[in-house]
């Protein structure tokens, strides 16, 4: 898969992480064909034009960890973001993957009504 491609299908799976849900950066890089590539997803989303929508706040280190520095404005925005759509994170910026996660395995029904 060449660069422009993997980029594009990073983004297009970002993009599908619906409100209310998280998924990894290992996850992502996986749904997108480049399993192995984790650190890629994050340099994509880091390198993101600021008027693309995608929804970078929905990725997360695979502990359930937010990967910025606790305190940073990078880490208070992300949380602002996940609070609003409704998703608990601790004071510490760890997310309960077994509530929040987005996982393949997921019904239809899981998808449609949570």
């Amino acid at each position: 898969m060449d660069t422009a491609a993997a980029i594009a299908a990073i983004l297009a799976s970002v993009r599908r992480i619906p409100a209310g849900r998280v998924s990894s950066y290992g996850e992502v890089a996986a749904r997108a064909g480049l399993k192995g590539r984790a650190r890629m997803v994050g340099r994509v989303l880091g390198m993101a034009p600021a008027d693309d929508p995608v929804p970078w706040y929905r990725v997360l280190k695979s502990d359930g960890r937010i990967a910025f520095p606790l305190g940073s404005d990078a880490f208070k925005q992300q949380v602002r973001h996940l609070r609003k759509e409704g998703v608990r994170v601790s004071k510490t910026g760890r997310v309960d993957l077994a509530t929040h996660a987005w996982t393949v395995g997921q019904s239809l029904d899981e998808l449609l009504w949570g």
